[in-house]
């Protein structure tokens, strides 16, 4: 797994994609923080993560939009498909380097945060809190968008994947206001990622909603490690 993981982190920074991710993420997180924070003059950073959230959703797929169909497009998935590694460890080791990116990503929240601390003193618990659900929030997103992107050898496709289940998720809130029928309402307001995270950003950490998030995760992560079996028999 440390192979795969050593291999995909230098493929994010050996190109212009790694670079990017970080750069556009740091961008929007400055962008929110002068906006909400510094012009504002307060410390209250509930509004900058929940912006956040619409970001996180449409550059998490470009993030992962090479990690399983680049290997398929250069038949690079054969050969690791036939060496002695579990399926799960291929899996991992690219999940845990888009992780690794995407955690650099986000680490703009906690620079803006002790930027802060000269001038006032910000509530860390809150802070954290909004961390831990914005961190939380990209993991289960990287996963889902590794499937997707395991189930074609074209990045665009993968990308367009992503972005169109982000939007799905997005939106999903509206869909519980519009169907009349009781069990889609509860359905469509269980799954809503955004419900889900809200509560983060007033550093509230439920372990609901955390659970919530973590079993997406290990849901998705097997689905791709079940696609990569079935390639290995076609």
């Amino acid at each position: 797994m440390k192979a795969i993981l050593k291999r995909e982190l230098r493929a994010y920074f050996q190109s212009p994609l790694g670079y990017v991710v970080i750069a556009a993420m740091f961008f929007f997180t400055n962008y929110y923080f002068f906006t909400y924070n510094l012009y504002n003059n307060t410390t209250n950073f509930s509004s900058l993560y929940s912006l956040l959230f619409s970001v996180v959703m449409f550059l998490v797929p470009v993030l992962t939009m090479r990690l399983m169909s680049e290997d398929k497009r250069s038949k690079v998935d054969q050969t690791l498909l036939t060496s002695p590694i579990m399926r799960i460890e291929i899996v991992l080791g690219k999940y845990l380097a888009a992780l690794f990116v995407y955690l650099i990503a986000i680490s703009g929240t906690l620079i803006d945060a002790f930027i802060v601390t000269y001038f006032a003193r910000p509530d860390w618990p809150v802070i954290i809190g909004n961390f831990i659900g914005l961190f939380m929030l990209g993991a289960t997103l990287i996963a889902i968008c590794m499937f997707l992107s395991s189930l074609t050898e074209s990045q665009v496709i993968a990308a367009i994947s992503g972005f169109a289940v982000s939007l799905f998720l997005i939106l999903i809130d509206a869909l519980s206001y519009v169907v009349s029928n009781p069990f889609l309402q509860k359905f469509f307001s269980y799954v809503s990622f955004n419900d889900r995270y809200v509560p983060f950003t007033y550093g509230i950490i439920d372990l609901s909603n955390t659970l919530f998030f973590v079993s997406f995760t290990a849901l998705f992560l097997c689905f791709t490690t079940v696609v990569l079996e079935r390639s290995r028999w076609c």
